[in-house]
């Protein structure tokens, strides 16, 4: 059986060898973890509130112990609290709002100098060594490449004119220590979102590091560190076109990228291009036909679709689909995209997306020729449940579409595709008792 294209293989008992290498993991992880620990507070084998370590020790704890385990949610706090109190600290007098008073953390201790804190050659944020597939590069040929293209594009920035509002909008200069350790904390997590690109808190944290620049930065040279961050999502997901992280990821940075923050415009045109892409190379991305689900609507409102072009939207959206269930009529992810087409003509008067006018004799044409062309493909896949749900559900639509009670015809088809979808997916008999009560088959 396979999974997202990875063949799945029966798991080899492990060796005394490797017990004893994975102990001794475990043992370096506590060991790390408790140092952390100690840094991150007051130690309570002394009389003061002094912590054990200095920032840049600290910073260095959370490097060596976020490559041993990067869901280690307290390290990732505590970096973000080193640089907010070093290198990424807020302009504004005072202590940062989300920082603790100095005395209550050693990453809250202002350092003598930001530069001590997070040093550009420091180990804390150096870039993992390369890989031996090629010099220079990071360990799949990505992080060097992405963090150098960031530091050309900081550097061409800050030499450009600044923007006269720039102070008034409460935006930090671009200092080269706010570069460098954004370069570096950046660069830090590409190998880990490589190993581990399901990772909720290396997301979070990159998202962080994002909004570091909007708020410390200048705003082209901000707006250029997210434009190259979706760069970084849409190689991320070439690699694993179905990691629902990193599509909710590309959405977010999306939506910034399009905010007054950065001066930004509508990226909706590009993002529905890019679906129809990710459609192409993988007809199952659930991911992707969602998205596309969610930019419909205002895409047509862009463009001021008219009623004529909004229909033509809808028959090119159906045909797509259509294509797709001839190819893969087992795939749920397609089923799911064709539902949400028919139940949005479905929907009561003034509740569609995509083509609210169209009245509902069109409407009930276009769902009757769904249903046509699903019953041509059981004469080929009898054995596939998804295609006797859709006949259940469109089939019971098109009565109420219409204003009409079921006629002995739909009845009868109901009743045989019911016992199909009880033969199929017998785990769900009390949703199939509610349904056969509703279509009044009991």
């Amino acid at each position: 059986m396979e999974s997202h294209g990875i063949a799945r293989t029966a798991r080899k008992p492990r060796t005394e060898a490797q017990i004893q290498s994975d102990l001794a993991k475990i043992e370096t992880l506590r060991s790390v973890e408790a140092a952390l620990l100690r840094a991150a507070r007051p130690s309570a084998d002394t009389d003061t509130d002094t912590p054990d370590l200095d920032p840049a020790a600290t910073l260095a704890l959370t490097t060596k112990l976020l490559r041993l385990n990067p869901e280690h949610y307290t390290a990732w706090n505590v970096r973000r609290r080193c640089l907010t109190c070093g290198s990424l600290s807020k302009p504004s007098p005072g202590p940062s709002p989300s920082a603790p008073p100095a005395s209550s953390s050693a990453a809250c201790t202002p350092p003598p100098s930001s530069a001590a804190a997070l040093p550009s050659s420091s180990a804390a944020t150096r870039p993992a060594q390369p890989s031996p597939a090629g010099p220079g590069s990071g360990r799949s040929g990505t992080t060097v490449e992405h963090a150098s293209s960031i530091e050309d594009r900081v550097r061409d920035a800050a030499e450009g004119d600044k923007p006269a509002g720039e102070q008034k909008d409460g935006k930090a200069h671009a200092t080269d220590e706010v570069v460098a350790t954004l370069k570096n904390e950046l660069n830090f997590t590409i190998p880990l979102l490589l190993e581990f690109p399901k990772s909720y808190w290396i997301w979070k944290y990159r998202s962080w590091l994002l909004q570091q620049a909007v708020d410390l930065l200048p705003r082209p040279l901000a707006r250029r560190v997210w434009q190259e961050e979706l760069g970084l999502v849409s190689k991320m997901l070439s690699k694993d076109r179905r990691n629902f992280h990193a599509w909710g990821y590309r959405r977010k940075v999306v939506a910034v990228l399009e905010s007054a923050a950065l001066g930004g415009e509508s990226l909706v045109e590009s993002e529905f291009a890019y679906t129809t892409s990710m459609i192409k190379m993988d007809l199952s991305n659930f991911s992707a036909w969602h998205s596309r689900s969610n930019l419909m609507s205002r895409l047509l409102e862009e463009r001021g679709a008219d009623d004529a072009v909004r229909q033509k939207f809808l028959e090119d959206e159906l045909e797509l689909v259509r294509e797709a269930l001839n190819v893969g009529p087992e795939d749920q992810s397609l089923w799911f995209y064709h539902r949400f087409l028919v139940q949005d003509m479905t929907e009561a008067d003034g509740r569609s997306k995509i083509a609210p006018n169209l009245s509902r004799d069109k409407r009930a044409r276009y769902v009757r020729c769904e249903i046509d062309g699903i019953k041509e493909l059981l004469e080929d896949y009898d054995d596939i449940v998804w295609i006797y749900k859709a006949l259940l559900d469109y089939t019971i639509a098109l009565p109420k579409l219409e204003g009409r009670a079921p006629d002995n015809g739909e009845v009868t088809d109901l009743g045989a595709w019911m016992a199909e979808v009880r033969r199929l997916d017998p785990m769900r008999n009390g949703r199939w008792d509610d349904l056969e009560k509703e279509c009044g088959l009991l």
